[in-house]
């Protein structure tokens, strides 16, 4: 196990792993057993049994995808923003695939990563919150999973529309040496939140939303309906307008593509 830097940069202290379950699961074990700080980050070039969004899986072969987690002390943050963390780690993998991928890299909410309507990666940040005195209701630790696909040359039947940076620019890459470029990008934008400038984070969130201004299908139980997106709160809310404006909190819809 690699000894905490003094700085607690993230990325800096850099797990590589050859196969596993799930790196959140790996990461969230560390945290149990008190061997986890900061911006320890856990890579693995293959995983079998991922989770994104909704309990769906997110299942990687060998050297396909950046499967990465990324352990991080949320504070000063209150458990009450935790939309924050989300745009900011959200924002950083927009800025890692577009270097790459181009302009048609957008951010679904809540923080999907897409090229032009195809999903390229997915994020899903578990919480460990206090529950005893005084910890009670502290946010004590989040574990940002974040997965990219990078060298797929196709996917298995079933998934509904996605794409691999190769398929995008006919080139291989090495996913672990992009994972540690993404854990640079990422400790600079969080360094930039904890010191209290979120609203550049969300301004930025909200000029790479996806269909922005567009009229979409979204599902809220058994029931179908159009709206126009036309951004995001500060809290993280979903702004929608049908015959009347609307918000909505993460898990509430389904975009229907």
């Amino acid at each position: 196990m690699p000894q905490p830097p003094i700085n607690k940069t993230i990325g800096i202290s850099f797990l590589e792993l050859q196969s596993v379950d799930s790196t959140n699961n790996y990461a969230r074990k560390l945290l149990h057993e008190g061997l986890a700080y900061h911006g320890l980050s856990v890579f693995a070039h293959e995983q079998v049994l991922g989770k994104g969004q909704r309990g769906k899986s997110w299942i990687s072969g060998k050297d396909e995808s950046i499967i990465l987690s990324i352990i991080m002390d949320p504070r000063p943050l209150k458990l009450t923003e935790q939309f924050r963390l989300s745009a900011c780690v959200a924002v950083a993998a927009h800025e890692f695939f577009s270097r790459y991928a181009g302009e048609g890299t957008m951010i679904k909410w809540p923080n999907d990563l897409y090229w032009q309507d195809r999903k390229a990666g997915g994020i899903l940040i578990e919480n460990v919150v206090g529950t005893g005195y005084p910890e009670k209701d502290r946010w004590q630790w989040a574990i940002a999973g974040i997965g990219i696909n990078i060298n797929q040359k196709r996917f298995a039947s079933g998934l509904k529309n996605p794409v691999s940076l190769y398929q995008i620019t006919g080139k291989a890459s090495d996913p672990l040496m992009m994972a540690k470029e993404l854990c640079s990008i990422l400790d600079k934008k969080f360094d930039q939140l904890i010191r209290g400038d979120f609203e550049n984070i969300f301004m930025t969130y909200l000029s790479f939303l996806y269909k922005k201004n567009e009229k979409v299908k979204l599902k809220k139980g058994e029931q179908i309906f159009e709206v126009i997106i036309l951004g995001i709160s500060p809290s993280g809310k979903l702004i929608a307008k049908h015959s009347i404006e609307e918000k909505f909190d993460f898990g509430e819809i389904e975009w229907v593509l």
